[in-house]
């Protein structure tokens, strides 16, 4: 998360012969320190709320992936039994926004009414997580539907995967999209899913999510090549 820097730093005490008034130099320089932290732990916690209302998630770093689509099994340990032909399609979004972490996000869509986060998946930018950092939702855990995405009628039976980051902005990384592609690719091998049931979020209703930026062909060809 990003956070300020306080240029009090290079004030460190006790490098250069003492002078009269040193002690109450000292003391200003060590409260102004103090006062920065508390900001940065301050903006910390706005950007990064604490614990959400709903657990039961977890969390995959990007070590525990290295491989093609067998690299990210470990979501497949759900609490509740995956029931064949529950899903029937996955939709790639993005967050929208440049900076992202499970819980801030599930803040955010409990600030609308969402008991927790909407997304049964969510991908790392760096900011927030490690890029490629892979976020199992509750949602997933529990084998439930994912919050309505916007222009869409029903989510029923939609796998929704969320990569952090503003797509009409800025391109995602290679860590992240490969992760993303990494896990597309193993949903839909274990759900049964057919390559044209994988679609972006604006070939289902008028948005550019996941935005202008985001490589679809060279995604999809790299799910191609894990499957």
């Amino acid at each position: 998360m990003p956070t300020s820097r306080s240029s009090t730093s290079r004030a460190i005490p006790g490098r250069s012969h003492r002078l009269p008034g040193s002690r109450a130099r000292t003391r200003t320089v060590w409260v102004a320190l103090a006062a920065s932290m508390t900001a940065g732990i301050g903006l910390l916690s706005l950007l990064d709320p604490g614990s959400p209302a709903r657990t039961g998630g977890m969390s995959l770093s990007p070590l525990m992936a290295t491989g093609g689509a067998r690299g990210v099994e470990a979501v497949f340990g759900t609490a509740e039994p995956i029931q064949p032909g529950r899903w029937e399609s996955i939709v790639v979004v993005h967050s929208g926004s440049p900076v992202g972490s499970p819980a801030s996000i599930e803040e955010s869509h409990r600030s609308v009414g969402y008991d927790g986060m909407g997304f049964h998946f969510l991908v790392g930018n760096g900011t927030g997580m490690s890029e490629g950092q892979i976020h199992v939702g509750y949602r997933w855990m529990e084998q439930r539907d994912g919050a309505e995405l916007a222009g869409l009628g029903s989510s029923k039976g939609v796998v929704e995967v969320c990569l952090v980051g503003d797509g009409d902005r800025r391109p995602f990384g290679d860590e992240q999209l490969h992760r993303a592609a990494q896990l597309v690719a193993a949903l839909a091998d274990r759900l049964d899913i057919r390559a044209s049931q994988i679609m972006l979020h604006s070939d289902l209703a008028e948005t550019s999510s996941p935005g202008t930026y985001f490589p679809r062909q060279a995604f999809e060809d790299l799910i191609a090549s894990m499957r």
